[in-house]
């Protein structure tokens, strides 16, 4: 008995057509470098948010211009002077100036921890004076309200962009796999009988080797 080969369809008859798996692979290099993008954005903004190359001291005056909804803070070093310095600070200006709670954040430098001590918030722009004070001899520093926690929290955008590539990509190659095949299928069975079927036997008829 032989066997034929299944009859060939050209690749460029099949749809969807080829051009969807290089769609898939452009939608996630796009969607991961938007990730990598946002992510190192993040982590510059992160590295810089506390200026601690200028800190400041118990008693010492330190002039801010401010606008509303700057979102700076005040931060306090912690890696000598726990919370039993009970740290203070007050600030004056323009529009009645406020210190709030931070909530809970932390910023790294190599040999230093420094945590929010107050948010501040101004409801006018201008020019505004910020001094503290404790019981130790403490250190403070002025910086955005967000420390690493919150990069954390941000990053997780920039995670989600990148696994939502990823897995855009392998949908798109599955389903685009599944309906070539499917429609290679349909083809065999239009041109070549149902299902695809196709002579398997092209031998001699029975009884032809009798005499």
């Amino acid at each position: 008995m032989k066997l034929f080969p299944p009859p060939r369809i050209p690749a460029n008859e099949l749809r969807p057509g080829r051009h969807w798996y290089v769609t898939a692979g452009a939608i996630a290099v796009v969607l991961i470098m938007m990730g990598v993008v946002i992510g190192a954005l993040r982590f510059d903004d992160a590295i810089d948010s506390v200026d601690t190359g200028h800190p400041f001291a118990n008693g010492d005056i330190v002039t801010l211009r401010l606008e509303p909804g700057s979102e700076r803070a005040i931060w306090i070093r912690d890696e000598e002077f726990g919370p039993s310095a009970d740290p203070e600070c007050s600030i004056t200006g323009p529009g009645d100036p406020v210190l709030t709670d931070p909530g809970v954040d932390v910023f790294l430098t190599r040999d230093e921890t420094w945590n929010p001590l107050h948010t501040i918030d101004v409801r006018r722009a201008g020019e505004y004076e910020v001094t503290c004070s404790s019981q130790a001899r403490s250190k403070y520093a002025i910086g955005d309200s967000a420390g690493l926690f919150a990069f954390a929290g941000r990053l997780v955008l920039a995670i989600a962009l990148a696994v939502l590539g990823i897995i855009s990509c392998v949908v798109i190659v599955l389903v685009t796999a599944f309906r070539r095949s499917r429609h290679r299928k349909e083809l065999l069975a239009e041109r070549h009988g149902s299902g695809g079927a196709h002579p398997a036997y092209a031998g001699p008829g029975p009884g032809a080797g009798s005499r």
